[in-house]
């Protein structure tokens, strides 16, 4: 009787957890609707069917054509070209967003994180402040200052996720600062940022690159939801919450206008979602342990 060594077995089970975890559906899916989004915030840089902004009266509340893919609003501009124009838009709004909230967290968290009490409490404090104000309101405020723009609803919506990248990368910056390598690189005589540079974000970058999708699907639905408001980006400039606004008057006598902007918020806020529960699969092998 032949028995399987346990080292080849356990390197199988390994394979197979590894090869799970990359081939996780949920990874693949949420790839796809985000890929799908860009995709189509590209393009309208080079083609769309009509001016997204051009009132055309003689074709007002057109239906799905092939004329007009999508129809046509209230004032006769094409409905698929402002789908088109409003993708660039949320695209460009969740990346600045998005890489305002890192700047200004991932740093408070290393520091907070390799730091003693003295220093992290300041740190931790000032998150639990900022926790404080969600975007909608810090929106509010700029507006209140700046008037309403898309600069103001980038810097609410930035400001509003730099707390989750705090947090995040102050719990991972403790976690390897106990290793035995960070140890012996303090033994060495390494400083703090050539700690932080060589050892620390290497490691927590996974655990970041998760963060930044979740919080590209908060910004994509914070954005969405400051232009519905008027907090956003000002007209005429196209927005999936413009668009949606617009379109509430003609609910009862054109849902399909409503339809839309609402099935593209939602379809990109899954898919940065599902993106992000998938990369984390992907990234934390102790999952597959838990299961």
């Amino acid at each position: 009787m032949s028995t399987t060594p346990l080292t080849s077995t356990l390197g199988a089970a390994t394979d197979t957890r590894s090869e799970r975890r990359r081939l996780s559906p949920t990874l693949w899916i949420g790839a796809t609707l985000v890929g799908l989004v860009i995709l189509v915030a590209v393009i309208s840089f080079f083609w769309t069917p009509y001016d997204p902004v051009a009132v055309d009266a003689p074709s007002r509340l057109m239906g799905p054509s092939g004329a007009h893919w999508l129809g046509t609003d209230a004032l006769g501009r094409d409905v698929f070209s402002q789908m088109e124009f409003g993708a660039r838009t949320t695209m460009f709004v969740g990346v600045i967003a998005v890489g305002v909230g890192a700047i200004g967290g991932i740093p408070l968290g290393v520091v907070a994180g390799m730091s003693g009490r003295f220093v992290s409490e300041p740190i931790l404090r000032l998150i639990d402040i900022l926790l404080a104000f969600p975007a909608l309101l810090l929106a509010i405020l700029f507006g209140a200052v700046w008037g309403a723009s898309t600069l103001t609803a980038m810097l609410a919506i930035g400001i509003a996720t730099a707390p989750g990248f705090a947090r995040l990368s102050r719990a991972g910056t403790l976690q390897v600062m106990s290793t035995e390598y960070v140890l012996a690189a303090r033994v060495a005589g390494k400083g703090k940022w050539v700690i932080a540079v060589r050892h620390v974000l290497p490691n927590v970058s996974g655990l970041l690159i998760v963060q930044a999708s979740v919080s590209y699907g908060i910004a994509v639905l914070a954005e969405a939801a400051l232009s519905y408001l008027g907090f956003g980006t000002p007209p005429p400039t196209p927005s999936w919450g413009r668009i949606l606004l617009e379109a509430q008057t003609l609910l009862f006598t054109d849902p399909l206008l409503s339809l839309w902007p609402a099935a593209a918020i939602a379809l990109a806020v899954l898919g940065f979602n599902l993106l992000g529960d998938g990369l984390r699969d992907r990234f934390d092998p102790q999952l597959d342990d838990r299961r």
